[in-house]
């Protein structure tokens, strides 16, 4: 079943908990902070990643209610190597409010070693995040501009079975141009709207404390045409819909269940680096994905851990669109990942 939701409404009723349950292909239910019962288990972030085929940039910005994390990370897929650099925000509560949705409203914050803002204007999103002393030493700085968003994104209001006070309103935008430029050190990267594009993660929600999601995307041009998917699974009520969309030319195309292949050696450990399988229920995308770089995070302190593996290679495979026509791409550059999180 997979349930679209077309009616516009508050997000929250007045008991905290979800009005609609599904997914649209805009932000129609209308998210406001007062709403939330559960304050202090809210979680809420931006996330861009902007990336070609030789290197990616990711930009995060992530709040609970009295803690925020501002974090920067430059991948170089030749080069297969990584670096990034976070800093931890402490602030009253009500304080470092990121906006209520994505399509309007701006973030900024400056102290002596960080200096961020996302901000829509002229029709773009602009990002600009300075960070000092950042990568081996040297400072980090970015100017970057998404423009021409494709017409339709994924959205999706998914309850938690655990509580109905708990909630993930979620919307992926995949496909936007981008172009800008990155400095680290004396080192200059540049992102052209020809070749580089840009996804945004914007995540509202109040989640248990133990999670576990599966994501995947990709963008880029298929035969003149911008063509992306965003895939995902593993937390929360999904019976009334998934995440998973293709988007070709700006439309999504809706998806059943998705499922992440990933290899596994004679003790059950997961073997990021060998090639995954990434299937559907409905048999509409069958892709295999072949690992250039494991971005991978452990870390525990007192009851709080994460575990991440985000995955960066190239697709080769087919979709199939609502009209029944077949796209195919052959080293198509995305991401897969898996977040384990106690938070």
């Amino acid at each position: 079943m997979q349930h679209r939701i077309t009616k516009p409404s508050r997000l929250l009723d007045k008991h905290g908990e979800l009005i609609q349950k599904g997914y649209a292909t805009s932000l129609i239910l209308k998210y406001q902070r007062k709403d939330v019962k559960k304050k202090l288990r809210l979680k809420e972030w931006d996330y861009y990643l902007i990336y070609n085929n030789d290197y990616g940039v990711a930009l995060t910005v992530g709040k609970s209610p009295s803690v925020g994390l501002i974090s920067v990370s430059f991948i170089d897929f030749n080069k297969k190597e990584e670096t990034s650099k976070s800093a931890i925000v402490l602030f009253k509560i009500g304080e470092l409010n990121l906006p209520e949705s994505s399509e309007i409203g701006d973030f900024s914050y400056q102290d002596k070693h960080v200096d961020v803002s996302f901000r829509h204007e002229d029709g773009e999103r602009k990002l600009y995040i300075k960070m000092k002393n950042c990568i081996n030493g040297a400072d980090f700085e970015t100017f970057l501009a998404l423009s021409k968003a494709p017409k339709d994104s994924m959205v999706i209001a998914t309850p938690f079975e655990e509580c109905k006070k708990e909630f993930y309103y979620n919307q992926k935008v995949i496909g936007m141009r981008a172009k800008g430029i990155v400095w680290i050190g004396d080192k200059t990267y540049t992102f052209s709207p020809d070749n580089s594009f840009g996804i945004l993660d914007w995540g509202r929600g109040v989640w248990p404390h133990k999670t576990t999601w599966y994501w995947s995307a990709a963008q880029g041009i298929v035969k003149d045409k911008i063509f992306g998917f965003n895939l995902g699974y593993g937390f929360g009520d999904t019976s009334a819909a998934t995440e998973n969309m293709v988007f070709n030319d700006g439309i999504a195309n809706k998806l059943e269940d998705v499922y992440f292949m990933i290899p596994r050696n004679k003790l059950h450990q997961n073997e990021y680096m060998k090639p995954w399988i990434i299937t559907s229920s409905d048999h509409r995308i069958e892709m295999n994905f072949e690992p250039i770089f494991d971005r991978n995070l452990n870390l525990s302190v007192l009851v709080l851990s994460t575990m991440q593996h985000q995955v960066f290679g190239r697709f080769t495979g087919t979709a199939v669109l609502d009209d029944g026509s077949e796209i195919y791409v052959k080293d198509f550059m995305g991401f897969a990942e898996i977040v384990v999180n106690k938070w």
